[in-house]
C-alpha cells in the first residue's frame, strides 16, 4: 500500500498505492488511461500541451460517455511558456428565445428533464478555439484518437458499467439513448466492448471538412471548416431540428453565432505561489476564497486530517460555498462582487463568524447584499448525484500548461439520433427562478461546477490540476493543494490522502438539495476523528475508505530544479498519469 505518511496526524497512514509519475519532456494526467495515452501520443507526434490536452479531452468524451459529452461543456485554462494565461469558458448560453418565466410558469419552479435544459453545446467550440489560438496541429489529427475509440470501441470498466446500470431507467427513457447504452435492452457488463459508431461518424465528418479546407487554405482554414460543420452546417441543422422537434428552444442563430468567451483569469498570491482559476461564471473563485480563509485563520500547527484541521477546512469551505450561492453567476448579466469577496475586509468578517469549536448548523448568512431563499433540508443521505465531468492536465517540454474540465452526462436528456451526442443539458445548473443570481435567462450562461485550476509555483514551476465531482470539486482541490504545498506530500500522495466534503449549501444540480451541517468523510480517517467532528456539530456521513464521490483529482507539475514533469492521478476513478 505504500510508505507511512511523512506528515502523519490523526489521519495518517498509507500514502499512495501508485508511484509518482515523471519524465524529462512532458506529462499528461487524465480521467481515463486511454485519454492520457492519447495526449502523450500527440505530444510525441510534435504537438504541444494544447494539442495534447484537446486530444485527451475529446477522448474523455468517448471513453467516459456517462460523465462527459462531446456536445457538452469544456472550460479550459491555458498558460503559455512565456507566462501568458487565458481562460476559455467552454460554456454555452440559454437559447435567446427561451421565455425567462418558463420554468416558474409551466413547471412549478422545477427544472424538467429533457431538451428544455438545453444550452448551446460549447465543448467542440472550446476545443477548436484552443487549437486556433495556441495549438500546432489540425482538428483531424487531434481528433483521431477520439474517432478511433468511438469506432473501434474500448473495454467497459467497472465504474462505467455501474453508472449505466444505475441509470438504466433513465437511458431507457429515450430510444436513441437506449440504442447505445442498453444494447439488447440491458446495460453492458464490465469487460464488454463498447462502441459509438454515430459519434465516430460525426467526428469523422468534421475531420474530413478540416482536411479538405486545410489542403488549400492551411491549418486555420481547416479548423474554421471543422467548426462551421458543427455550428453552421449539416450537423447544426440536425441538432436544431431535433431539439425543436422535441419542444426545445435552441435555434440555428444560437448555434451559428456561438463562440466561447475568453474570460479573465482570477489569480491570488498564496505563500509566494500564484493560484489561478476561471471566473465566477463557474465556481472556481470559491477555491481561492476557501484557501485565503484557511491561511488567515492560521493552520500551521494543525496535524494533517486531525479534527481541528478538518473542522476548520469544512467551515472555511462552507463560507466559500455560501458566497458562491449568494453571488456567483454569469458576469455578463450579473454584477459579481468578486474583488470584495476576496478582499481583506470580507475575509476578516467571514473569519469572525467561524467558531473553531462548533460547526455552523447550516449555510452561513450573506454579508454582502441580499441572501437567497434556502430549500428545505433534504431527507436523502446525500444529494441526487449527477454523474458527470472528468479532467485533463498537460505540461509539455517547452513549459506550456493546459487544464480542462470537460463535462455533461448522457442520461438526463435525449441523444440526437445519428450524431451520438446530447446537446448540452447544463441548464440544470441554472435556477428555475430568474430572480436567483444564477437564475435562468435567455442568452445567459448557467453557473458551472467544472472549474479547471492552475498554480504558478514560487520556484517557477507550473501545476495544472482539477477534478470531477460537482460541488465536491473545489473541496477536493483545496485539500489536495494543501496536502502538496503545505504538508509536503508529493502529488500522488496528496491525491490519495483521505478527504471530506461538506454539503451544507444547496446543490448546484436540480433539484438543488440542501443538507445543513452534513459532512461526508472517507473512512480511512480514523473513527476517533470522525467522532470528534460529530461532537462539534457536524452531521457525519461515513463514506467508504475510497469513493468516487470524493472527486478524482489529476495534476501535473513542472520542477525547474530537475527539469522533470511530475504527474499524479486519482485511483478513486479510472484516471492515469503518463510521462516521457
Amino acid at each position: 500500500m505504500g510508505r507511512l505518511s511523512r506528515a502523519p496526524g490523526e489521519g495518517g497512514g498509507p500514502v499512495s498505492t501508485r508511484p509518482l509519475i515523471s519524465g524529462p519532456r512532458h506529462a499528461v494526467s487524465a480521467g481515463h488511461y486511454l485519454a492520457a495515452s492519447a495526449g502523450l501520443a500527440i505530444l510525441e507526434a510534435g504537438g504541444n500541451a494544447i494539442d495534447a490536452g484537446v486530444a485527451a479531452g475529446m477522448v474523455l468524451g468517448v471513453v467516459q460517455p456517462d460523465i462527459v459529452n462531446i456536445g457538452g461543456v469544456a472550460p479550459i485554462l491555458i498558460r503559455r511558456a512565456d507566462g501568458r494565461m487565458e481562460s476559455i469558458a467552454g460554456l454555452g448560453h440559454w437559447p435567446k428565445s427561451l421565455p425567462p418565466d418558463l420554468f416558474m410558469r409551466e413547471h412549478g419552479g422545477k427544472m424538467p428533464r429533457g431538451v428544455l435544459r438545453t444550452v448551446v453545446p460549447a465543448a467542440l467550440d472550446a476545443w477548436i478555439t484552443a487549437l486556433e489560438r495556441h495549438g500546432r496541429l489540425g482538428f483531424a489529427q487531434v481528433a483521431e484518437p477520439a474517432i478511433r475509440f468511438a469506432r473501434e470501441g474500448y473495454r467497459v470498466y467497472k465504474l462505467l458499467a455501474d453508472s449505466i446500470a444505475e441509470h438504466a431507467k433513465d437511458y431507457a427513457s429515450w430510444p436513441s439513448n437506449a440504442a447505445i447504452f442498453l444494447p439488447g435492452g440491458q446495460p453492458p457488463p464490465e469487460g464488454a466492448l463498447f462502441r459509438q459508431p454515430d459519434l465516430a461518424a460525426m467526428l469523422q465528418f468534421m475531420a474530413d471538412e478540416d482536411r479538405r479546407a486545410a489542403a488549400t487554405g492551411g491549418r486555420e482554414a481547416g479548423l474554421a471548416a471543422a467548426h462551421d460543420a458543427f455550428y453552421k452546417g449539416d450537423i447544426a441543422r440536425v441538432i436544431v431540428d431535433f431539439i425543436q422537434g422535441e419542444g426545445g428552444f435552441l435555434s440555428a442563430e444560437d448555434m451559428a453565432g456561438f463562440r466561447s468567451r475568453l474570460e479573465p483569469v482570477v489569480m491570488r498570491e498564496w505563500r509566494g505561489h500564484q493560484v489561478c482559476t476561471s471566473g465566477p461564471w463557474c465556481q472556481g473563485p470559491a477555491l481561492l476564497e476557501a484557501l485565503l480563509l484557511m491561511e488567515r485563520a492560521g493552520f500551521d500547527g494543525l496535524a494533517h486530517n486531525s479534527a481541528d484541521y478538518l473542522h476548520l477546512t469544512a467551515e472555511c469551505l462552507k463560507v466559500a460555498m455560501a458566497d458562491r450561492e449568494y453571488h456567483f453567476a454569469d458576469p455578463a448579466f450579473t454584477d459579481v462582487p468578486l474583488e470584495a469577496l476576496l478582499g481583506e475586509a470580507h475575509l476578516a468578517a467571514r473569519l469572525a463568524g467561524i467558531d473553531r469549536q462548533r460547526a455552523h448548523p447550516g449555510m452561513p448568512e450573506p454579508l454582502l447584499g441580499p441572501g437567497t431563499i434556502l430549500p428545505p433540508p433534504s431527507q436523502r443521505p446525500l444529494p441526487a448525484i449527477e454523474p458527470d465531468t472528468s479532467y485533463v492536465a498537460v505540461v509539455d517540454a517547452e513549459g506550456n500548461a493546459f487544464s480542462a474540465t470537460p463535462s455533461d452526462g448522457t442520461y438526463n436528456g435525449p441523444i440526437i439520433p445519428g450524431l451520438g451526442i446530447i446537446a448540452s443539458g447544463r441548464g440544470t445548473q441554472s435556477r428555475p427562478d430568474p430572480a436567483h443570481p444564477c437564475g435562468v435567462g435567455p442568452g445567459k450562461r448557467p453557473r458551472l461546477t467544472p472549474n479547471p485550476a492552475m498554480v504558478v509555483k514560487r520556484d517557477g514551476g507550473v501545476m495544472p490540476f482539477g477534478t470531477p465531482g460537482g460541488d465536491v470539486q473545489v473541496q477536493a482541490m483545496l485539500q489536495v493543494l494543501l496536502n502538496h504545498l503545505h504538508f509536503g506530500m508529493d502529488l500522488q500522495e496528496a491525491i490519495e490522502a483521505p478527504r471530506v466534503a461538506t454539503y451544507s449549501f444547496p446543490s448546484s444540480f436540480a433539484p438543488y438539495d440542501y443538507f445543513p451541517a452534513r459532512l461526508a468523510v472517507e473512512s480511512r480517517i480514523p473513527a476517533t476523528v470522525r467522532e470528534a467532528l460529530r461532537a462539534r456539530g457536524h452531521d457525519i456521513k461515513d463514506w467508504p475508505d475510497w469513493t468516487w464521490l470524493a472527486g478524482s483529482v489529476e495534476a501535473v507539475s513542472s520542477d525547474p530544479a530537475t527539469g522533470l514533469r511530475l504527474a499524479g492521478a486519482d485511483p478513486r476513478r479510472p484516471a492515469y498519469a503518463v510521462a516521457m
